[in-house]
């Protein structure tokens, strides 16, 4: 009798685990994952401002007095202006391949861009690994790019296979 009272609880425990992960934002739709973030505050771009990449010569660092949840993802904004110029249109300043390196996803695999190595190409904000991927990517920006978006379809996948074991 004990051990079937133990089994129902622990049965039960597990489902509401996974109750509880399934409907965090983290796995809602897969946004976090799908997104670099900081993995200490769960921030994207190390809380940097996406519309500063724009805006400024260097980016600027956001607040959390203006904040932002975009797919399920904090994003921090150096003022309101930018905060609503990015509600408007996100997928214009948030970094491409979900701040992936650039470089590394032309060539198949996945890894942390660094918010201060980055480039903004045709309007569009990228991030690398290192400077020497920036480097690499900067000879060839349009094929890099054109590599990185083939793969991409393939690794989102992963990254939505990844978010679903979790």
């Amino acid at each position: 009798m004990m051990r079937q009272t133990g089994k129902q609880t622990l049965t039960m425990a597990l489902g509401l685990m996974a109750l509880f992960a399934l409907a965090s934002p983290a796995h809602a739709d897969g946004g976090r994952l799908q997104y670099v973030t900081n993995p200490l505050t769960g921030v994207a771009l190390d809380g940097m401002d996406p519309v500063s990449y724009f805006t400024e010569t260097e980016p600027l660092p956001g607040l959390p007095d203006y904040e932002y949840d975009w797919h399920g993802v904090p994003w921090y904004f150096a003022n309101a202006a930018n905060r609503d110029v990015f509600i408007k249109a996100p997928e214009v300043y948030a970094p491409q391949f979900g701040g992936h390196a650039s470089y590394s996803v032309s060539r198949g695999f996945l890894s942390d861009g660094n918010p201060q190595i980055y480039e903004v190409v045709a309007q569009r904000l990228y991030l690398f690994y290192s400077l020497s991927n920036r480097d690499a990517f900067n000879l060839s920006p349009a094929a890099t790019i054109a590599d990185a978006r083939k793969h991409w379809a393939e690794l989102t996948s992963t990254l939505s296979a990844t978010a679903a074991s979790q």
